[in-house]
């Protein structure tokens, strides 16, 4: 088959559906990836794939541009005739779908996070679920990452309970991301790996740090991400220029291979506002390290609270400072074995195969 996999970034590909993309390679089809270049696509080249730029607007809501971008996939579509497109990414999700509606071309989108329209009031969420309705209701197959995500979209009619797939994130290469010995220092480092958004929560992870750091001034807090992202909600450079180690943050920067960041660290956290299913939080706890995050959907998928680690309150700071309090209380075999109860979970539910089969069954569905 002719498969095209479209996303908003093509980093994404490489780095979080690279099982899925060698699976599709091994089985004969042939693969090619439409996204907005940014210096992954020789990676891509090199796993096999072919590569076909896409232009987007990461910021723009005008309606012009999501015309704009069902032209765009129209055009490419009609050029590409793929026999099927996996979409990933809320953008591509929405106009992929209806581009694929008018060239009868099955379209299987994944949900990996709902976005800012969720979180941003009622008006735009009303807007957002008109457009998700519209968008999904002829599809054969809609995957979804959590279980709150697929049922708000079948309790608000976006889509049929018929049409829902649940996926375990993007899974995780459990090999690659191997159990590591914590550092074993006495005072704790807790790391957040995030892109410095305020939907991430990296305010109240500030404002966390300086809480706990009043008490546990050897406590360490780290943060590591890119700084700049092209989305309403980031972090101004000043902002991350203003932290202090000694009182709040140390901003790390970003990089291309986390293991050695969750290696030194003994706990992941991520405050989100709300998730798909979180890959910093997956990846860490693969690693054998306990995890904090929000109560919120997506996070409370992957953490089990005073099991894998702790969970604490949306938007709230130090809510998020007991939780890391918590932690610093625990004896160092209780924050062992947190880690690798999550590391069995992983094991259990998050398996990258698990994401694999399900792609080839959706794949088996639309071609009868």
């Amino acid at each position: 088959m002719r498969v095209l996999l479209t996303v908003n970034a093509a980093w994404n590909i490489v780095n979080f559906r690279r099982a899925l993309v060698q699976h599709l390679l091994d089985s004969g089809h042939h693969v090619t990836v439409l996204a907005p270049p940014d210096g992954s696509e020789d990676a891509l080249r090199q796993m096999g794939c072919a590569f076909v730029p896409l232009r987007m607007n990461a910021k723009g809501l005008s309606p012009l541009d999501g015309l704009r971008m069902v032209r765009d996939f129209k055009r490419h579509f009609r050029a590409l005739d793929p026999e099927v497109v996996l979409s990933f990414t809320i953008k591509n999700n929405l106009f992929g779908a209806l581009a694929a509606r008018s060239r009868g071309v099955p379209f299987i989108p994944n949900v990996t996070g709902l976005g800012t329209a969720f979180l941003s009031g009622r008006a735009l969420q009303m807007v957002a679920e008109t457009l998700y309705r519209h968008c999904f209701q002829a599809l054969p197959v809609v995957f979804f990452q959590n279980e709150d995500d697929r049922d708000l979209f079948v309790q608000r009619g976006l889509i049929r309970s018929t049409q829902a797939r649940l996926l375990p994130g993007s899974g995780i290469d459990l090999t690659r991301f191997a159990v590591a010995p914590l550092p074993g220092q006495s005072d704790p480092v807790f790391l957040m790996v995030a892109r410095l958004l305020r939907d991430k929560g990296v305010m109240e992870y500030a404002r966390a740090a300086a809480i706990v750091k009043r008490h546990h001034p050897g406590a360490q807090f780290r943060i590591l991400g890119p700084l700049g992202a092209e989305n309403r909600s980031a972090i101004p450079p000043e902002t991350v220029a203003s932290w202090s180690p000694e009182t709040d943050l140390d901003y790390l920067g970003e990089t291309s291979d986390v293991r050695p960041f969750l290696k030194d660290a003994d706990c992941v956290v991520l405050p989100s506002y709300r998730e798909g299913a979180p890959r910093t939080l997956i990846e860490a706890a693969a690693m054998g390290r306990a995890l904090i995050a929000t109560d919120v959907p997506g996070c409370r998928s992957v953490v089990q609270d005073g099991i894998t680690g702790f969970l604490c309150g949306l938007r709230d700071a130090e809510s998020l400072a007991r939780a890391c309090t918590n932690f610093i209380e625990l004896q160092p075999e209780q924050r062992r074995s947190m880690g690798l109860a999550g590391r069995q979970k992983m094991e259990r539910e998050f398996d990258q195969s698990i994401v694999v089969q399900a792609y080839e069954s959706a794949l088996q569905e639309v071609r009868k």
